[in-house]
């Protein structure tokens, strides 16, 4: 089996228990897609180089080698619609321009958004993605050929479920033996698919072992519908169906009562915070730190680019600590380690994954790794190398990507990617959209 070593490197491994040092000097060893050497130790590196006469070595001298960030939900494919429609209240946004917008689009269409949306994820160092859109099982295909880990929502409302369901289906066949790829079940929100609807949702997940995903207390105005229709919060009304469990990945969770909170973190369901994307539409603000101290699993995520407006991981991590300090009133909320955390291990859940094996740099791991060039002027002094990341840090940093023990992004170059070509593929299509 092939072997790479990234020698001589900062190593961030998210491994460090309370009080002790989060980075270390040494090398990360890599033997077909799992990681098998973290370490310190010159002589334990020496003998991984002695027991893989054809290893490459990449010198990793003034960079930091970390695990790849975590986006547990976006809407890759509106890399389309990025820009197209800003600066607008969400309902009239979604009547009037994204949902017509979508109307018009071809599976190609989609195929082609969905590319240009894992390129910018993976040259942001992103090597695992939380998807949520239509036609996913064509999007399978693309997912593969470029490299980056997925869970892809298959993504329905009452008026495309009987289209939707044998989609899921498909992208399951398709997906059969891909180990980087997962499918979920995921119908657009409490307020846009009927309850019936949700719970078939639910049962076609559970019989084919998937995740299901929504967005949940995203808005005022769903928790308004909601309440009027059930008389219940959107939380209390999808576990009164029996919607919430550790495979429920629920994005935005702003609008929370405090029994909200509890039952969220009960259920140990995956709540991804959106929080660019949050302040962009005006949603308002997660209660992210009660969630973290009622012991809810906390993820953080870009959104999609038209309501974000990029695929930004670094961005999003800067903004979620910021934003929680400040509308807490208290310094103190949300630390840049803890930050980290959210868009690594925590967001390995998202994964469904088993602890350790993702989101981290462990030996036994599955090799998802970046490297990022510190030698820059926003990354120097290093006083705090995890404050640098968090708060300092640009995706434009990210030199290189290895997914599942593959380089996908050298020199911050796409493996197997024409940008030009892309781009001109892109400028194409959505002129045919917005011409109609």
């Amino acid at each position: 089996m092939s072997a790479i070593l990234f020698d001589r490197a900062t190593v961030l491994s998210m491994t460090a228990a309370e009080g002790e040092a989060t980075t270390f000097r040494g090398a990360v060893g890599v033997e077909g897609n799992r990681i098998v050497l973290v370490s310190d130790d010159v002589a334990a590196r020496d003998e991984f180089v002695a027991s893989h006469p054809d290893v490459r070595i990449i010198d990793c001298e003034g960079k930091l080698v970390m695990p790849g960030l975590i986006n547990t939900h976006c809407h890759a494919a509106m890399t389309l619609q990025r820009s197209y429609a800003d600066d607008i209240l969400l309902m009239e946004w979604l009547n009037d321009y994204i949902w017509p917008f979508e109307a018009r689009q071809t599976r190609e269409d989609v195929a082609l958004g969905m590319t240009l949306g894992i390129v910018e994820m993976l040259l942001g160092g992103v090597t695992s993605f939380v998807d949520m859109y239509y036609h996913e099982n064509d999007c399978v295909d693309v997912v593969q050929r470029l490299g980056i880990r997925a869970m892809l929502g298959c993504n329905y409302f009452d008026t495309n479920i009987e289209e939707a369901f044998p989609e899921v289906e498909d992208a399951v066949r398709r997906a059969e033996g891909l180990d980087r790829i997962r499918i979920a079940v995921a119908p657009h929100a409490p307020y846009t698919v009927s309850r019936e609807n949700l719970i078939r949702g639910k049962q076609l997940a559970d019989k084919l072992g998937l995740h299901f995903m929504t967005h949940l207390a995203e808005t005022r105005d769903e928790c308004r519908i909601i309440g009027e229709q059930s008389g219940m919060t959107p939380v209390e009304y999808l576990d009164e169906m029996g919607l919430l469990d550790e495979r429920t990945i629920a994005a935005h969770c702003i609008w929370l009562n405090d029994d909200d909170v509890k039952t969220l973190a009960d259920r140990r369901v995956i709540v991804s915070h959106n929080p660019q994307s949050n302040m962009k539409i005006a949603s308002g603000v997660a209660p992210v730190r009660k969630l973290l101290e009622a012991g809810a699993v906390v993820t953080v995520a870009t959104d999609g680019p038209c309501s974000n407006n990029d695929l930004d991981m670094f961005e999003e991590m800067r903004s979620a600590a910021f934003l929680q300090k400040v509308s807490t009133s208290d310094a103190l909320t949300l630390p840049a380690y803890e930050t980290l955390k959210l868009a690594t291990v925590n967001g390995a859940c998202a994964m469904g994954r088993k602890k350790g094996e993702l989101g981290v740099l462990k030996e036994g791991a599955l090799a998802d790794i970046i490297v990022i060039d510190m030698q820059k002027p926003h990354l120097q002094p290093v006083h705090h190398i995890v404050s640098n990341v968090v708060y300092c840090a640009k995706s434009s940093d990210v030199e290189t990507v290895m997914v599942d023990g593959r380089i996908v992004v050298e020199n911050r170059v796409v493996k197997g990617v024409d940008l030009p070509e892309l781009y001109r593929k892109v400028a194409e299509s959505v002129k045919r959209i917005t011409s109609r």
